[in-house]
């Protein structure tokens, strides 16, 4: 069952309106994983036509949020637990190497802004909400990115995050992992902005990944579990 949420007419194209709220139900939960997307209940429950529910679902079916099935059509992506692993392997690899590359490459202009978002981290991530936890971390995400200068990692981290997103959001939600999270990034901060230690910052960024990665399953078992109950 897709809640009805009708989609306010802005000047951003009405696909994309409707990608974001349909990535963000699959997100928060409201569409689960493995139920099916059906285009005539979408229609109503988005009150848009079904040729912009089928670009919409193109879309995510890219960013690997969706499954289209034979004889099934589309369902909310299903993942096992070797999947989430394997995804993450490759994240804890491509984020170490932009901690590399930003030791390496960032600017003092590139620095500072790193070490200002460290001075945001308790108002922000450890007092904050799941929307302002989420936000610093995608500008930390951006930051780190700019100062590696390598838009081909830029681009495949880009298409490794949205493939994890739900995962991502388990971090913001449990409150057991808000400590530790902050501290990683605080020492992957240091390690890049402040020693310009590649090697260090290296490590950093792939031990804050495989944690979250054991989060990752964790979470998203007790989601299969939900289901099944």
């Amino acid at each position: 069952m897709v809640a009805s949420t009708v989609i306010p007419r802005t000047a951003a194209p009405l696909r994309q309106q409707v990608v974001r709220v349909i990535r963000e139900d699959i997100l928060n939960g409201k569409l689960s994983p493995g139920q099916r997307l059906i285009e005539t209940t979408l229609c109503e429950a988005y009150g848009v036509s079904r040729t912009v529910i089928r670009e919409a679902l193109r879309q995510l079916e890219s960013e690997r949020l969706i499954t289209v099935l034979p004889n099934t059509g589309p369902i909310v992506t299903v993942l096992t637990d070797p999947e989430i692993r394997a995804i993450y392997v490759v994240r804890a690899t491509l984020e170490g190497l932009a901690g590399k590359l930003f030791a390496e490459n960032a600017t003092a202009q590139d620095c500072r802004a790193l070490l200002r978002l460290r001075d945001r981290l308790d108002k922000e991530y450890r007092r904050g909400d799941v929307d302002s936890r989420e936000a610093i971390k995608a500008e930390f995400y951006q930051l780190l990115l700019k100062g590696a200068g390598n838009e081909v990692l830029s681009e495949q981290l880009h298409m490794i995050h949205a493939r994890i997103a739900m995962f991502r959001r388990f971090a913001f939600i449990n409150e057991a992992r808000i400590e530790p999270s902050i501290r990683e990034l605080e020492t992957i901060i240091a390690a890049a902005a402040e020693k310009r230690d590649p090697l260090a910052s290296w490590a950093a960024c792939e031990h804050h990944i495989v944690i979250s990665g054991d989060l990752a399953i964790m979470e998203y078992a007790k989601v299969g579990k939900a289901l099944a109950s």
